[in-house]
Parts: C-alpha cells; structure tokens; sequence
C-alpha cells in the first residue's frame, strides 16, 4: 500500500442513523499531532508499529493487526514509528453513535482493539471505500452498513467472542432464567449466588449481554407484557399491574408512562386487538 487515497463526503439529510463522511487509505511516515475531528473516527493499522496519545488514555504503544476509535472534540495524536505502518481510516457521524458509546462497543479510554481476524475487517473497510466511490444513496446507505458492521466485528474481537462461547452461552442462560422469572420479585443477591458470582460481576456480565442491568431488563420485560395484556384481554388496569408483580396501580401507570408516553389506557386505545 503505497499510494494515499481519500473520499470526503456530505452526509445526505436522511442519513441520520448513521453516515460516513469519508474514507481512505496510505503507507503513513508521519504522525497526526494535535487534532481534532468534528466527527468520529476509525482507523485500521493493517501492518506497522506506532503510537496513539488522547487525553483518556495517555501515550500507549499500538502494534497492528489493531484499530483505534477516535472521538470527536477530542484531541489526539498518533502515528507510526519509522518504517512507517499501513492504514485504513473512516470518519462516520449519526444517532447510532450514541448506542455504541452507550452500549460501550466502542470507549474512549479502551480505544484500541487487537485484531485476531483482520482479513474480515480489511474487506469490510473495502467494501465501505467502494461504496462511498459509488455516490449515490445507495452507495451511502451501504457505505454506513459497513461502518456498523467494521463496530461489530470489532467489538466481538475486543471481547474474545471466539474464545468465550461457553462463558456467552453461560450468560444467555442466565439472562433466560431471569426473562421467565420477571414476573416475580428480584433478589439479585440471592440470584446472583444461584449462578455462582457476586451481585457485581453477575451485574456486569448482564448488562454487556444485554445492555442493562438486571432490575432495568427484568421492568422492561415486565412492561412488554403489559402491554400485550392491554392490548389482547379485556382486563382492568389494576388487575394487569398485579399480573405483571406490581402491587400498585398507581406506581405501575406512572413507570408505564414515563417509558411508553402514554398512559396503560391510551396505549389500550391505540392497539386494541379486535
């Protein structure tokens, strides 16, 4: 890789989910310093040694196969040592980022991921650079598909996918578990030990499967059934709180507002099966 190449592109209107801005790729000798960018960014170290330095995290050494999240209003430094290092990058922006960040698929202080299997990330960034050529709004949707699926890819090698099957197979039980029983009162110590971990690490492990914490998943589900009991029975509003193991009515038509915008009533009125 030898020759630099760069797109730059403006997001269409529509595109606000998620949209890359540009994308490209170069045999770099020199090290980005002090800057900042508008928007997020990913950069690919194929082959090659250098160095990342932000705020969050200090000066850290980088060897690749690696990437490296950049955020953006932050200022970073990076760059290769002197043989230089092959590099892809891509700028992206939208709502999406959010949940990334929410979700801690990707984080600002643990910016870096050793890649394991780069071959699928090197064809990810491929196809994400021919589709922004490509121009058009399908090129640009395609282009944002890749982008979400370069996080992905990432985020499944960050956390040792490959080599923790049984301990993911492990904790999609346990979420199971917890999905049957959402009905009933959480203990989370005394479920906690029935799984063989702490109240913290069972906590966690949770909610990196998940992306809540137990009590916030076990109320949602709660929430999913009263609403297929308001939309499918005819029974009282009271009556589908006590159902769902709330006690309260009042307390119940209160959280079901907050989280769905509309009172147990309204929602009945809106989505009333026939």
């Amino acid at each position: 890789m030898r020759d630099a190449e760069a797109i730059y592109r403006t997001p269409l209107g529509a595109a606000g989910g998620l949209a890359v801005t540009g994308s490209g790729r170069q045999h770099a000798r020199r090290a980005v310093t002090d800057r900042k960018l508008p928007s997020f960014a990913v950069v690919l170290v194929e082959r090659g040694q250098g160095w990342l330095e932000t705020a969050a995290t200090g000066r850290m050494s980088l060897t690749g196969p690696a990437l490296f999240w950049l955020f953006p209003n932050r200022v970073h430094s990076y760059g290769p040592d002197e043989d230089g290092w092959d590099e892809r990058w891509a700028l992206f922006e939208g709502s999406f980022t959010r949940d990334f960040v929410r979700l801690r698929i990707i984080a600002e202080r643990h910016p870096v991921v050793a890649l394991h299997h780069l071959d699928e990330v090197v064809r990810l960034f491929g196809k994400l650079h021919a589709d922004l050529l490509d121009d058009t709004n399908l090129g640009q949707a395609s282009a944002a598909l890749m982008l979400h699926r370069i996080v992905i890819s990432a985020a499944r090698q960050a956390s040792g996918a490959a080599d923790r099957r049984q301990e993911r197979r492990d904790m999609a039980d346990i979420v199971e578990t917890l999905r049957r029983r959402a009905m009933q009162p959480l203990d989370l110590a005394a479920f906690a030990a029935e799984h063989g971990m702490s109240p913290a690490t069972l906590r966690r492990r949770f909610t990196l499967e998940t992306g809540l914490p137990p009590k916030a998943f076990q109320l949602r589900a709660r929430m999913d059934h009263a609403k297929q009991l308001l939309a499918t029975t005819d029974e009282k509003i009271e009556t589908v709180a006590a159902m769902i193991g709330l006690d309260d009515p009042f307390y119940f038509s209160r959280v079901f507002h907050e989280r769905e915008g509309c009172s147990p009533r309204e929602f009945r009125a809106r989505y009333r099966r026939v």
